[in-house]
């Protein structure tokens, strides 16, 4: 009777061990360059944070690090420095903001032209604050797809911010050979700083979604502030650059205060909801860099190319085959014959021309062999490809491609590709940049448009253990 009662204590101790992990990432976009307080408030947020043992994310963008620098405030930089340090673009609200400048241009113009733009602002950030930014989030809702080759080449592996464009069953996934921390849904929320001394609501909602995320296998709760939010009552980017207004330096004006004790107030708010999150016993804060460990390879084994080729062909959409989940992007590349290698997806959107309902078997053999040496070569995937003077759309190649495999024969029937992913990203052109800084009536179309044809490299991010 003892054996079996001590049996059964341990298997519900092991339990309770077992239990799958919530981790939270706690972010702060540290961007305001013209109000001091804000250095201030930066300064009291990250000694607050080291002072619980919590370490948090501060997104920096490339003018606040010089400013910091040039006021020679390295208190600041060095309580910042204590953190995970990301960056936050170049210049913020300044126009052009990388949405106005992304939205006229192709996909691989646009992945030069951020580049161009935005690695001053990397490279001061890591100048200033002697290391390198561990993950990129786009000012206000100013997204564009052309970033994330730029990020990669630029040395940054995690998007982290929050936004409607792109999304994935509001969990972390995998998105132009990024690791993304977006569109988070219900696990995306926070304290409201103007509720009063402690906002409790907020401490129901963050328990509820720790309860929910356990009895999913665990999960990430997105969560973040902006340090000019605790001293000021305006952000300091609409009170200048609303509505595509671009003033010139000498005429920016400082956002409207808090007083002393408002301010003092806001801390507290933070303060007691991190306290709050710390008394949850499966509950570990994580960094962005702390992320790219728990989700730590994007690029699965070599599997069945049959079981592949039976996923690709009937949906072109994320999926598990036989235990690994891959991107249409992964699938593809393995049917071709390659090493398993990040791909971009295609640049702009290609038509079938070629008519006829199957094409001779040495033909298709043909064009299988020039798609890959395309892929191999650009490290994406084609808009085409060529049956002699004729095209397969890059979902209609997929879809045969995985036919030919499927029902090899003297003739490769053709198949039309069936689009799964375009349900994952947003279709209103206006809402997901509805930011007081675009001009009105700012649309997103085109940058949508790039982003969907990215999702061929679309899926969700599996969750492991902090190393």
């Amino acid at each position: 009777m003892i054996r079996t009662f001590l049996l059964c204590l341990f298997l519900a101790t092991a339990c309770l061990q077992a239990r799958p992990p919530v981790y939270v990432v706690l972010w702060f976009d540290t961007e305001d360059y013209i109000e001091p307080a804000s250095d201030d408030a930066a300064l009291r947020i990250a000694t607050d944070l080291t002072a619980e043992g919590v370490q948090a994310t501060f997104k920096v963008v490339g003018e606040k690090a010089r400013v910091l620098e040039s006021r020679g405030r390295r208190d600041v930089i060095e309580a910042l420095s204590k953190h995970a340090i990301g960056y936050h673009s170049n210049w913020h609200s300044v126009h052009p903001t990388p949405s106005e400048y992304l939205a006229p241009l192709g996909f691989l113009e646009g992945v030069e032209e951020f580049e161009r733009r935005e690695s001053a602002g990397v490279a001061d950030v890591r100048r200033v604050f002697g290391t390198q930014p561990v993950c990129y989030g786009q000012p206000g809702s100013s997204w564009g797809p052309q970033s994330n080759p730029a990020l990669r080449k630029l040395g940054v592996p995690v998007y982290l911010d929050e936004g409607d464009q792109v999304g994935l069953n509001e969990q972390p996934f995998w998105y132009g050979g990024l690791l993304h921390v977006f569109h988070m849904g219900r696990n995306m929320f926070r304290a409201e700083l103007d509720k009063g001394a402690e906002d409790k609501a907020a401490y129901a909602t963050f328990d509820a979604a720790v309860a929910r995320l356990a009895t999913q296998g665990g999960g990430v709760i997105s969560i973040y502030y902006h340090p000019n939010e605790f001293v000021t009552t305006e952000f300091w980017d609409a009170a200048n650059f609303s509505h595509g207004a671009n003033p010139s330096r000498e005429a920016w004006v400082k956002p409207h205060r808090r007083t002393e004790a408002e301010s003092e107030r806001c801390y507290g708010v933070l303060r007691h909801f991190v306290q709050h999150m710390k008394t949850q016993a499966d509950v570990r804060f994580v960094t962005a860099k702390d992320l790219s460990g728990i989700y730590a390879s994007s690029l699965p084994p070599v599997v069945d190319n049959q079981a592949i080729a039976r996923q690709l062909h009937d949906k072109i959409v994320f999926g598990t085959v036989q235990g690994q989940t891959l991107s249409p992007a992964d699938m593809l590349v393995a049917l071709l014959g390659l090493a398993p290698q990040y791909v971009d997806g295609p640049s702009s959107a290609g038509a079938t021309t070629y008519a006829r309902p199957s094409i001779p078997a040495p033909a298709f053999e043909s064009a299988k062999r020039d798609a890959a040496d395309f892929v191999a070569r650009t490290h994406r995937l084609p808009n085409v490809v060529f049956i002699g003077a004729d095209t397969l759309s890059l979902p209609d190649f997929a879809a045969t491609l995985a036919g030919s495999i499927l029902e090899p024969g003297a003739a490769v029937r053709v198949a039309r590709g069936q689009i799964g992913f375009e349900p994952y990203f947003a279709s209103d052109p206006h809402k997901p940049f509805n930011w007081v800084i675009h001009p009105e009536g700012f649309s997103g179309a085109h940058l949508l448009e790039l982003g969907r044809l990215q999702g061929w490299t679309l899926k969700p991010a599996k969750l492991g253990e902090l190393r």
